[in-house]
Formats: structure tokens, sequence, C-alpha cells
């Protein structure tokens, strides 16, 4: 939920889910004031089922915002059954498929593992580690929701520029010079 969601009314009345569980929630109107109602604009983003569009969804619905949705585009729900796995939905939250995905690396081919989660080695993150690795994570954001202020660059830091320098007429016709005097020395 972005910064300004604490400041608004409400904020301390709906709460949203507590706890990671991937169950389906809606929220309902407490007292004389309704939650704070959002549309889910997905604007040029694809909107398969799965698609990380819903997980932000899910999120926020979950922080106490009021989004009309359905839960047939979130991970976990079977078509053909018409039914929705609240398990899976909770199990792809808690990143077991990136854990289920390290661990068939480190099994199968440790080069690729090393380079793949080269990060994640050098934090000393494992396998195992990953599932509480993100439900601390959520937990930090129940405990402060307000996003941190970006860092002031000092006065005069320039901002690191990629485009290259224009060259002057005298630079360029000695580069000419130089690339002219390669080429005959070729020949």
């Amino acid at each position: 939920i972005n910064a300004e969601w604490p400041l608004l009314p409400g904020d301390e009345t709906y709460t949203g889910v507590e706890a990671v569980t991937g169950e389906d929630y809606y929220v309902e109107k407490e007292g004389d004031r309704g939650a704070f109602y959002c549309v889910l604009d997905t604007g040029l983003v694809r909107t398969s089922s799965g698609a990380r569009v819903f997980g932000v969804l899910k999120g926020a619905v979950d922080g106490g915002l009021d989004i009309p949705h359905s839960n047939k585009r979130f991970p976990g729900y079977n078509d053909e059954k018409g039914e929705y796995d609240a398990g899976a939905h909770r199990s792809r939250i808690v990143g077991s498929h990136i854990s289920n995905y390290m661990q068939t690396l480190l099994d199968e081919d440790e080069e690729a593992y090393k380079r793949q989660f080269a990060t994640y080695r050098k934090e000393g993150i494992m396998p195992d580690m990953l599932e509480d690795m993100y439900i601390k994570a959520h937990e930090a954001i129940r405990a402060d929701p307000v996003a941190s202020p970006k860092k002031v660059q000092p006065e005069g830091a320039k901002a690191k520029s990629y485009k290259k320098q224009r060259m002057s007429l005298q630079q360029r016709k000695g580069r000419v010079a130089q690339q002219k005097a390669a080429f005959l020395a070729l020949q």
C-alpha cells in the first residue's frame, strides 16, 4: 500500500488480513464509514491468470483496500473444477515456488544455481529460509507501512550520465587522422 494510505480516514478500522493465508478476503463496511474504495486499472499490462498485477491486487485487498475483484485470476484457481485453492496461492505469496526451483537447481546443476542465485548465496539465504524471509518482510510492512524516503544526493553531486561527451572539431579531426593512419598501416 502506498505511503498515503495511513493518512486516509479508516486506516485503523480497516486493517486487512494480519497473517498470510491466501484465503479470499473482501473488506466489509464497519461503522458509518466504508473502506477506501479503489478500482484496478491494469493499463497495458496483460491480464492472464496468475499475472503479477493480480499479486499486487491481492496485496492491496489484504492490506484493507476495497477493490472489487474475483479470485479466478489468482494462482491456485482451477478452471476445470471451478475451485480456488488458498494453500496454493499462499505458497506463491511466501515464495515456495522459488524455494523449490532453488532446491532443484542445487540438486541437478550447481553451476546454474551459483550463477542464478549468486546474491542469495552472498547473503547466506538457502532454499529452506525463503518462506521465513517473506513472512518477516510481510510483518515489517505491517509494522511500518510508510515507504522510507529516498536518499538525498549531497550538494554538488552529479547524476551518472551514460551519454557520450561531444568532441570538439580539433578532437574529431585528430580521431579521423588516427583512423586513417591505422587503415593505411594495415595495407
